[in-house]
């Protein structure tokens, strides 16, 4: 093993499961029970997918993803005490927007928070003439508040780093188009005060098969002692549609644009029923995950075939050593 750790704080009452079985395959396991969320937890959710959790408050708080059954794209606070079991809240988040200036979103979906410095950042897939990247923030998860969008349309998968780098804050974003987007490269974009966005750099483009056509950003990036750790979809064009895979790069600590590895297979790819069978087949779309530092753990949320949120889990130093050893850069 390679001695790597994580860089952060404990989370001691992780939602974790012991593998079964070892396999040689991917570090990454599927929780046994999934999926944890399902479609109509809400009386009036058509599904509930592509959702973000974090530690608070010594338990769990998230924003997640209800399409609701007007087939509307909503984000909806909640809770759980222990990260399996959530209690959603079944109206939508009304967000606050001090600036007259600032629109209201025509449509929200694909949530990630970020914990940084003071507050809960929240950004999603925003409605503004297209979809573009919302910025918001919550100290509570009760009350939401909404700035400017960080980016102009077309944009998707909008990621947060959870801290300054160089006294930069930093974020991860997928250039896009109006529709379903045939392409995307994932890009960075630094800012001084979370208003102005510049200084933009290429990450990297699709370059596996399972990633043939596009790739986005996923769950907030873990910070290691060997760079942070990212996870991102990727995506092929099949003769049946869009198949949505998930992988893992490991990005430079200071300048977080460059790759210092990247695994060339999957880590997980649509095959269980729940992943295969929904309103659109064949995703496995990560959004959030949660490290435990001193042990190395990380669980992973995922959205399944764009209608329920599974779980999956894997260790720190097990990854890397995969990602590396299967690494092209």
């Amino acid at each position: 093993m390679s001695g790597i750790k994580i860089v952060g704080d404990p989370i001691p009452n992780l939602p974790w499961e012991e593998p079964a079985v070892q396999s040689s395959e991917s570090p990454v396991r599927r929780y046994s029970k999934n999926p944890i969320i399902p479609r109509d937890l809400l009386p009036a959710s058509n599904s509930i997918f592509n959702s973000a959790a974090v530690p608070f408050q010594g338990q769990f708080a998230g924003v997640f993803r209800v399409d609701n059954n007007r087939r509307e794209m909503v984000l909806h606070a909640g809770r759980s005490e222990d990260g399996y079991r959530w209690q959603i809240d079944p109206e939508p988040i009304r967000w606050l927007i001090d600036d007259d200036e600032v629109a209201a979103p025509e449509y929200t979906y694909d949530p990630r928070v970020t914990w940084l410095e003071d507050r809960y950042w929240v950004m999603w897939c925003n409605g503004f003439h297209g979809p573009t990247i919302g910025l918001g923030y919550t100290h509570d998860f009760h009350e939401f508040h909404m700035l400017e969008n960080a980016l102009l349309p077309y944009n998707r998968n909008g990621v947060l780093f959870p801290r300054r780098i160089n006294g930069r804050y930093m974020l991860l974003s997928r250039p896009s188009d109006t529709g379903h987007t045939a392409f995307g490269d994932i890009f960075l974009s630094q800012s001084e005060d979370m208003v102005y966005w510049g200084r933009h750099r290429f990450v990297m483009g699709p370059r596996e098969a399972w990633e043939s056509t596009k790739i986005g950003g996923g769950p907030v990036p873990i910070e290691t002692t060997e760079g942070w750790l990212l996870f991102h979809h990727g995506v092929l064009t099949s003769c049946n549609g869009y198949v949505y895979s998930f992988g893992a790069v490991i990005l430079d600590l200071e300048k977080p644009w460059i790759v210092r590895y990247r695994c060339r297979p999957y880590l997980i790819n649509p095959r269980e029923l729940y992943e295969l069978a929904g309103d659109v087949p064949n995703v496995t779309f990560p959004c959030a995950a949660l490290a435990d530092a001193p042990t190395g753990r990380i669980a992973i949320y995922y959205g399944c075939a764009d209608t329920v949120t599974g779980l999956a889990f894997t260790r720190i130093e097990e990854l890397f050593d995969y990602v590396r050893r299967n690494s092209s850069t």
